[in-house]
């Protein structure tokens, strides 16, 4: 399963650094980056946390994109 994100984008609007919007969440800065970065997909709980936290919507924040199955 592959997510893209625009987090980095839309934590930036908001004026916010990785260590900030980890803080507000209740994960790391580390956990940030690794999201923004497309190394780890977050649990359901942070997905709506980061949105409640960036005033948007899951869906603003995540994509999901079909991989292709050889």
């Amino acid at each position: 399963m592959a997510l893209e994100n625009k987090l980095k984008e839309l934590r930036s609007k908001k004026g916010l650094n990785q260590q900030d919007l980890g803080s507000l969440v209740g994960v790391s800065r580390q956990t940030i980056s690794l999201i923004e970065r497309g190394d780890y997909n977050p649990s359901i709980t942070v997905c709506l946390k980061l949105a409640q936290v960036l005033e948007v919507t899951v869906e603003d924040i995540f994509t999901y994109i079909e991989e292709e199955q050889d």
